[in-house]
């Protein structure tokens, strides 16, 4: 009970520190980003371990709700929002895009 308590205190602290870098503290004068280096590493080093872990938990979420998904024909639904958004947002995009 207590390791399922320390991850769910890490993962909630990741989540927040993910939200809580202000978009303006990245921008210059001119609205754009003050160098692609900052959003690369920002999302290498933060945000793809965190879309990694819903992934992941997506899944097991997904099978966990196939018995309440199946009857209603939601299947699909349920896996583009709980597997196949998670997966795109960490595997398919490029490096720095959609901070």
């Amino acid at each position: 009970m207590h390791s399922l308590k320390a991850l769910i205190t890490s993962l909630s602290l990741a989540v927040f520190l993910a939200v809580s870098l202000p978009g303006a503290a990245l921008a210059n004068e001119s609205g754009t980003e003050s160098g692609d280096d900052v959003a690369i590493i920002l999302d290498l080093v933060i945000l793809r371990p965190v879309g990694l872990v819903a992934t992941v938990a997506g899944v097991i979420i997904f099978v966990g709700s196939l018995p309440i998904s199946l009857p209603t024909w939601s299947v699909g639904k349920a896996f583009n929002a709980l597997v196949a958004r998670p997966a795109v947002y960490t595997f398919w995009r490029d490096l720095g895009d959609e901070i």
